[in-house]
């Protein structure tokens, strides 16, 4: 039988990371208890950010030149905060990602297991699997899920070839066990008694499925090197391997105090570090808990080394821009209304047809270069840009997301419509030839300056309120971890 298991991973967490003193001293009136419980920072999506454009900024990361896109067979994409419950979220996905159109997509949601459960899907189902979770969960004001919760992205290619973890092993239970809900018309989960979810669910549930897969694997507690107990505290997981038998020191940090519980992605974002700090012949097991549970258990190869080069959550949490501004976080996430003034009572409606023919420009990025002359463009048109070209009908599809690129021009428009003010937008100059005017985003008032670096991210444009639509295209941002992974033969056709 063939082996399968884990050839690459990325891992997005967003560039702002709010100060969770900030969230206590606004809330200590109502809820002083929160002030000796807020230590460290959360991540937090920007105004243009949710779990469809954190997982396209994961799963570019997670794409590597030596594993050509037109490979990719499948695209899962986990999450619980999906932008769309009618419309697949995994389509658009692999479209920013210019993945061929004959892959088979799908959405996983209901479980903040779902991560885990999808990458065991695509390992089951053969081929080379993308599975990519992301959450932007929201939590009430003054709240301690506030405090708990951060947003992020992970995605992992699975396969057959190259692998730097072997598939060795797995086992599943599912159970209607729920310490937290959310139901269709909520926005907020519904928390029950932490206690009684510890005694009664985690240390009942969690121990019994690791127990069943070491049995199945003929592995010992003792010989685990790195355990991913994602969604717990440091003492709840301490207490889950104390019953399992399992040495403290294989238990992987969780992350909370720099990010956040990121949901259905923490599973996959602390696999990331354990794989980057896996030696050859370790074993990872890796636990995915909700009403149930899943449990995969891998064994690094002889090129996990090769893990260390690649994007992993440690990557990121040097790349953040503390933020203490309460209140611009309560906006991003909708939960206070603020005047937008005149210039945002406007009908958004999106012309579906024109998106149609226009959504290789809008959301894959792909442009033009000049079969004559050899000028590159973006967009494409029918008509060469080059002055001493103009030739008609010439363009071969080019793609320009992967591209460096640095600022020509830019505008700070305090007076403009933005959800993050100033709107900032201007003239880029892409690496190779090609200028292009676009918004920026994820820079602070005077950041900006003609000739710094950017790189183009995939961002939400705008939300039409009235019919429940969102637009997404690339935006202009700082360069981060991410690195410029397209290559020649992935550059989309027709």
């Amino acid at each position: 039988m063939q082996k399968r298991g884990i050839m690459s991973f990325g891992a997005y967490i967003p560039r702002r990371r709010l100060d969770r003193q900030a969230i206590a001293e606004a809330n200590a009136w109502a809820n002083p208890v929160l002030v000796g419980a807020a230590r460290g920072q959360r991540a937090m999506c920007a105004h243009d950010e949710d779990s469809l454009t954190m997982a396209v900024a994961a799963g570019r990361a997670a794409l590597m030149p030596r594993v050509g896109k037109r490979q990719v067979s499948s695209l899962r994409f986990a999450s619980t905060t999906m932008p769309f419950a009618d419309r697949q979220n995994a389509t658009l996905i692999g479209e920013a990602l210019s993945l061929p159109s004959e892959i088979r997509t799908a959405d996983v949601a209901g479980s903040l297991r779902s991560g885990v459960g999808a990458l065991l899907s695509a390992i089951e189902a053969g081929g080379t699997g993308f599975v990519i979770a992301a959450d932007n969960r929201q939590a009430a004001p003054g709240s301690t899920q506030e405090l708990r919760l951060g947003d992020a992205a992970a995605a992992v290619l699975v396969g057959s070839e190259d692998l730097i973890a072997e598939y060795v092993d797995s086992h599943s239970v599912s159970v209607d066990f729920n310490d937290h809900y959310r139901s269709r018309e909520a926005r907020f989960d519904y928390v029950l008694e932490e206690r009684w979810a510890r005694e009664q669910g985690q240390f009942e549930i969690v121990p019994k499925l690791i127990a069943a897969l070491l049995e199945k694997a003929d592995v010992a507690a003792a010989d685990l090197q790195h355990c991913v107990f994602a969604n717990f505290s440091a003492q709840e997981s301490r207490g889950i391997a104390k019953r399992c038998g399992i040495d403290d020191a294989a238990i992987i940090a969780d992350l909370h105090d720099k990010v956040g519980d990121t949901g259905s992605a923490h599973p996959l974002l602390l696999l990331t570090k354990a794989l980057q700090s896996a030696e050859p012949g370790d074993f990872i097991l890796l636990l995915g808990y909700g009403h149930g549970g899943e449990v995969i258990l891998f064994r690094a190869t002889d090129r996990v080394i090769e893990a260390r080069s690649m994007i992993g959550a440690d990557d990121l949490l040097t790349h953040g821009l503390t933020d203490r501004n309460y209140l611009r976080f309560l906006c991003f996430n909708g939960l206070l209304p603020i005047d937008r003034g005149m210039r945002a009572e406007r009908d958004n409606r999106t012309a579906q047809s024109a998106f149609y023919r226009h959504r290789q420009t809008v959301t894959q990025a792909v442009g033009g270069r000049c079969t004559k002359c050899d000028t590159p463009q973006f967009p494409r048109t029918r008509v060469c840009v080059n002055p001493e070209c103009r030739a008609t009908d010439t363009q071969e599809p080019e793609g320009f997301a992967h591209k460096r690129a640095s600022v020509k021009s830019f505008t700070e428009d305090w007076l403009a419509l933005s959800f993050s003010p100033p709107l900032m937008y201007g003239n880029i100059r892409f690496e190779g030839g090609g200028v292009a005017m676009l918004e920026f985003s994820d820079f602070e008032p005077g950041e900006l300056r003609v000739g710094a670096p950017l790189e183009l991210a995939f961002r939400i444009k705008d939300i039409d309120e009235k019919r429940g639509f969102r637009r997404y295209c690339w935006k202009a941002t700082p360069p981060g971890v991410r690195p410029a992974l397209s290559t020649s033969e992935d550059t989309p056709h027709g």
